[in-house]
């Protein structure tokens, strides 16, 4: 007999609706938990995963109640794909037989730069999404990520992060897409768009600001103004929300000037749904319901945390059962919590697993990876591949589009016309023989497959040494490490300065190594006191250049760092943030000129290592001045990046020289591929407000441009600018379009701004809302490079 819950024809809120009158009070908060596990190898049952902070877990006893959540069931243990979906499968059908009424559970899995399963596509992580200035490619490559997430049978994925940096300490910068908002934004709901189309709920995190934190330590205090809250790390979310329509969002572990956000209506309910119109679920991050009480004490005991946490606006408690169980139990039963508050979350939960299908009559636990096969062991095994060639060929693209050339001395590329290929390369450094330096800590191989050797890394790996072997077959390479990545050992130094001696060219591998909670040099957990190079790595470089031979710095790392006298001194200089799998051949290819670098900074390098915060989104008083002997100034800015052609910009045109504060703005100019190949420029936009009501930031960046020309092409790129995109948080509070002048400049960097139109706009102040438009219209019209420029207004040459 079908249930009217299970009625596809009615209405969702109707079929909720009388699923929740079904339910008793422990099957209710058995939807609002989740049970972490790990499939099984042997193709049976999932199995509780055993750690600290969970304890044991009786899933005979959790299982008649019915589950809200299955966590992590490939992301725990190394499992054969097919048989990892063969087990989660079974444990399906084994929480539909043994609950009263035949709930399925939401199988959710980390996907933060890929799959995080074994033999599944590790791709760069989202500091070189940032890197590419390409929504369009990561959306491709999100797709990907989820259709092979969705064909196994998992349901979420806790992806992207939208996190700002602020302080390039922090050992999760390797996580997030960069310093600048809009960038994120843009970046973060491609990805979003592309895992919600293979029909994964994406999950935004973390919400918010827990990338603040005071001198970059994981999980430490934010105590951030309104202004800053609401002008730099809030817009990402937004806009993601707007834009990219994820149907679920994760809170941060931080405080917010002494609230946890875990317990902060004023985020979780009043401006995400409120405000903004967001429907879907919030899921807690992994303990912080009960932090609640363990860390941040506000709470005294379990319940209190649980009813706090619901009242707020949490409705999962992840990664398992624990303040949401009994606990919970208690505080709904002695009347501590409403149970309609408890009701408010439920319906959340089933809404979502309606969407996803699981409430339909007949449904199949059946993933599509296993149709047509035997429900057994040996009928599965090997025969789910989540690393095909078509994934290695979209990381290869993601990771050569990522890597940012910073300095090219005319060294490279080492394969050019009239140029001889060098016979003896010296490859020096800690990063050039490991095969992990490409992966950040959230890809199995070093978040989980490190515990478990055995295994193997379930995908090929290919080393620094062993790409250039193969990019430069004829050439003879010696390897030396030189030191360890942190170990600060110095009595390698000698044989790698001989090495560089007697070599052609130097390619001088540094970096990090990712990590979890102070087992790496970059990661969660993993924050630097300075944003020196790790290790005696910082004595390396200099040592190595003292040699006198040419030497490319290639760094492999997830976090930038300060480079010595490198930018005076080395060749050349190639910034790779953990660039996935095809990560070393994307290095080699860059290299050797068959890639043309086209990555642009995502984040600033700094210039010293002790200049903490720092990024390009500062205020007048945080740049450099006469009144402080601390210059801010990064090396390479954000935005920055060379390439191996050249490109020509000119006709800038400014259009109106005054606006309403409701119209619009534009500036066009011409740009042109003057050299001898194809390649990439990045017309970037930024705004400055030379005079408003509080301090602004000199310039943000408001809009961008990738033009891909080849040799000879130009193109007109112009931006129509609406007067929202100067809005800002006024003094009383909500965003206002001030009357005044506003700079509109266009560039290569968020430093490097040659054109620049003014702007005045007039007319009383208009307070704006979160419907104001978010981004300029952006039209690249390609021309020939000899066709008059149309011009509008003053034209600069």
């Amino acid at each position: 007999m079908t249930m009217k819950w299970q009625d596809a024809s009615l209405p969702a809120a109707e079929r909720v609706d009388a699923l929740i009158a079904e339910l008793g009070l422990d099957e209710k908060i058995a939807q609002l938990y989740g049970v972490w596990v790990g499939a099984s190898a042997d193709g049976t049952d999932v199995a509780p995963n055993q750690q600290e902070m969970i304890g044991d877990v009786d899933l005979d006893g959790l299982f008649p109640k019915g589950l809200g959540q299955l966590t992590r069931p490939f992301g725990t243990a190394p499992v054969d794909p097919g048989v990892g979906a063969l087990s989660l499968a079974r444990t399906q059908r084994r929480i539909v037989a043994e609950s009263r009424l035949g709930i399925p559970a939401l199988a959710h899995e980390e996907c933060l730069a890929g799959f995080a399963a074994w033999g599944a596509t590790a791709y760069p992580v989202p500091l070189s999404w940032g890197a590419t200035f390409d929504p369009e490619l990561i959306e491709r490559m999100s797709r990907r990520i989820g259709e092979d997430m969705r064909k196994v049978g998992v349901h979420q994925g806790l992806a992207p992060v939208l996190d700002v940096v602020r302080d390039a300490r922090w050992g999760r910068v390797e996580e997030t897409i960069g310093e600048d908002p809009y960038l994120i934004g843009t970046v973060g709901a491609a990805y979003v768009r592309g895992l919600e189309s293979a029909g994964i709920v994406a999950t935004l995190k973390h919400f918010v600001g827990y990338s603040a934190s005071k001198a970059g330590r994981n999980l430490a205090p934010v105590s951030v103004g309104r202004r800053e809250l609401e002008d730099v790390l809030l817009p990402p979310f937004e806009m993601v929300i707007r834009e990219g329509r994820p149907r679920s969002v994760m809170n941060a572990y931080t405080d917010l000037d002494g609230v946890p956000t875990a317990a902060d209506a004023t985020l979780l309910t009043e401006l995400l749904r409120g405000v903004w119109g967001f429907e879907g679920t919030v899921v807690a991050d992994y303990f912080s319901v009960a932090f609640l009480q363990t860390l941040h004490g506000t709470a005294g005991s379990l319940g209190e945390a649980a009813a706090a946490a619901l009242e707020a606006g949490i409705d999962v408690e992840l990664p398992t059962v624990h303040a949401f169980g009994a606990p919970l139990v208690e505080a709904v039963a002695d009347g501590r919590l409403d149970e309609a508050v408890l009701d408010r979350a439920l319906r959340r939960v089933l809404a979502q697993k309606l969407e996803l299908g699981l409430l339909d009559a007949g449904w199949d636990a059946t993933p599509a990876a296993l149709h047509g096969l035997a429900d057994d062991l040996e009928a599965v095994r090997g025969t789910v591949d989540l690393d095909p060639p078509e994934n290695r060929a979209l990381a290869a693209e993601v990771a050569e589009r990522a890597i940012v050339l910073l300095r090219n001395d005319g060294s490279l590329p080492l394969i050019a016309p009239g140029r001889s290929s060098p016979r003896r390369i010296a490859v020096v450094g800690p990063t050039g023989d490991d095969r992990f330096a490409v992966l950040g800590c959230y890809a199995f191989p070093t978040h989980v497959g490190v515990h478990h050797p055995e295994s193997g890394d379930g995908i090929t790996l290919p080393t620094l040494v062993e790409s250039l072997r193969a990019e430069f077959p004829d050439a003879d390479l010696e390897f030396v490490a030189g030191t360890s990545i942190d170990g600060g050992e110095t009595t390698g130094f000698d044989a790698a300065v001989a090495a560089a001696t007697a070599a052609d060219v130097v390619v001088l591998a540094l970096g990090d190594r990712a990590g979890l909670f102070g087992r790496g040099t970059s990661g969660e957990g993993c924050d630097a006191e300075s944003l020196a190079l790790p290790g005696a790595q910082g004595a390396l470089l200099e040592a190595v250049l003292d040699a006198g031979t040419p030497t490319v710095v290639a760094l492999l790392a997830g976090r930038p760092y300060t480079l010595g006298t490198a930018p005076d001194r080395a060749a050349g200089i190639l910034e790779a943030f953990f660039a996935g799998e095809e990560g070393t051949r994307a290095i080699a290819g860059v290299l050797s000129g068959r890639v043309n670098p086209a990555g642009r900074l995502p984040v600033s390098v700094p210039a010293s290592a002790g200049v903490h915060p720092s990024t390009y989104l500062a205020a007048p008083l945080a740049r450099k001045g006469g009144v402080s002997s601390i210059d801010p100034t990064p090396r390479y800015p954000f935005g920055h990046g060379l390439t191996y052609t050249r490109f020509a910009w000119s006709g800038f045109a400014g259009g109106e020289a005054e606006i309403d504060t409701d119209g619009e703005a534009s500036v066009r100019v011409r740009v042109e591929n003057v050299g001898d190949r194809a390649g990439v420029e990045v017309v970037q936009l930024y705004l400055h407000d030379p005079v408003a009501s509080v301090v602004r930031p000199v310039q943000r960046l408001i809009g961008y441009a990738r033009v891909e020309l080849a040799a000879g092409e130009a193109a007109d790129v112009t931006f129509t600018v609406p007067a929202d995109l100067a809005s800002f948080p006024s003094r009383a509070g909500g965003r206002i379009v001030e009357p005044g002048d506003l700079v509109l400049s266009l560039g290569t960097s968020s430093a490097d701004l040659p054109y620049a139109h003014t702007v005045r706009l007039v007319g009383a102040a208009r307070t704006v809302d979160h419907t104001r438009r978010l981004h300029p219209d952006v039209v690249v019209e390609r021309v020939a490079a000899e066709e008059p420029i149309a011009a509008e207004a003053s034209v600069i040459a």
